[in-house]
């Protein structure tokens, strides 16, 4: 796999890797809708008016389930990736995360 599995334009990957912590558990943020599509989806941010793509149904999978686990690698094992091959996965949510599609899960917040 050459690429990351979620593109949204350019995004910053320092900046994604700064706020982003795969032990932590996240969540879609509240004003984001997901399309399903055979290639991946698509997620809207209604807040922000912007468009993010998922490049594939594994990264959909993880994406949609991340509200079920504790954090982010157990929702990727889940999906079936082993800690190895997290990186481009890990990757992708960290670019989720910089364009707030995604958002630390309250429950943690506390902590």
């Amino acid at each position: 796999m050459g690429s990351s599995p979620a593109a949204t334009g350019t995004a910053d990957t320092a900046a994604a890797a700064a706020g982003f912590d795969p032990d932590r558990g996240w969540r879609l943020h509240p004003q984001v809708a997901v399309r399903p599509e055979p290639f991946g989806a698509l997620l809207y941010h209604f807040g922000t008016r912007k468009l993010s793509f998922l490049k594939n149904r594994t990264i959909l999978e993880i994406v949609q389930s991340l509200g079920e686990h504790d954090d982010v690698r157990s929702a990727c094992r889940a999906a079936g990736i082993e800690d190895s091959a997290q990186g481009p996965y890990l990757h992708a949510l960290a670019v989720l995360v910089t364009s707030k599609m995604l958002v630390r899960r309250e429950d943690q917040e506390q902590s």
